[in-house]
């Protein structure tokens, strides 16, 4: 459940035929959708960690998409096009997609650009990318999580809020930026959402959930992980 979510935005059949089973057969987790604007939704409301998309989508046009997602992500955008003119490419780039494959393309070229990508995202975002708090082991890399040792499994939407905490390296995240980094931004405002998400994370985290000592709550502001923890 702690593999990277990559959402395909496109509205050819075959190929989303083709795109899916590959990037499920590399164990990523995978939506797609057929129109800008379904896609767009489950943007918002699933937040993934890359975006796969056309620029000929039936209903808007993909530099209109990309300009959306930018608006508010900051997450990997590789387009996918048969527009494949330096002009369409130096165009996609400049406002804001991480990588370019012309179609047709194959299965390997395409993995090894998404691990690029993602790799690239982590190296930006934390210098160090596995982040312990006492027995806590965060791998951001690996995307593994074990506590005095042992692995912990955790849902999709736990390991995401972990890893929104523990890229900060210890600094309070307010609640609307983990809300929109972890829901997107229609998580906006939905505070119970942290607060269930919280309990459940400290239920299989910590020793005693009631008295938690590696996510610390900083009260009407946020939350922020106790790098400096003891060990259980």
């Amino acid at each position: 459940m702690n593999q990277p979510l990559i959402l395909i935005i496109e509205d050819e059949e075959p190929l989303r035929r083709f795109l899916i089973p590959t990037l499920t057969g590399q164990e990523y987790q995978v939506l797609s959708a057929a129109t800008a604007t379904e896609g767009l939704a489950m943007a918002r409301s699933h937040n993934p960690d890359l975006v796969l998309l056309d620029l000929g989508l039936p209903d808007l046009d993909g530099m209109a998409v990309l300009r959306e997602l930018r608006s508010w992500s900051r997450k990997p955008v590789m387009i996918l096009s048969a527009r494949n003119q330096e002009r369409d490419k130096v165009l996609a780039l400049d406002h804001g997609a991480d990588d370019y494959l012309a179609k047709p393309f194959g299965a390997g070229e395409l993995l090894a650009r998404i691990r690029v990508a993602l790799r690239h995202t982590l190296q930006s975002d934390v210098s160090e990318p596995v982040v312990c708090s006492g027995g806590l082991r965060i791998d951001l890399e690996r995307r593994e999580v074990s506590r005095e040792g042992s692995p912990v499994k955790l849902t999709a939407l736990e390991y995401r809020l972990l890893e929104a905490l523990a890229r900060r390296q210890g600094k309070v995240a307010t609640h609307t930026q983990l809300l929109t980094e972890v829901w997107g931004p229609g998580g906006a405002g939905n505070t119970h959402y942290l607060r269930i998400y919280m309990a459940m994370l400290r239920k299989k985290l910590e020793t005693d959930p009631t008295r938690p000592r590696h996510f610390i709550t900083e009260p009407n502001v946020g939350y922020r992980l106790n790098l400096e923890a003891p060990g259980d």
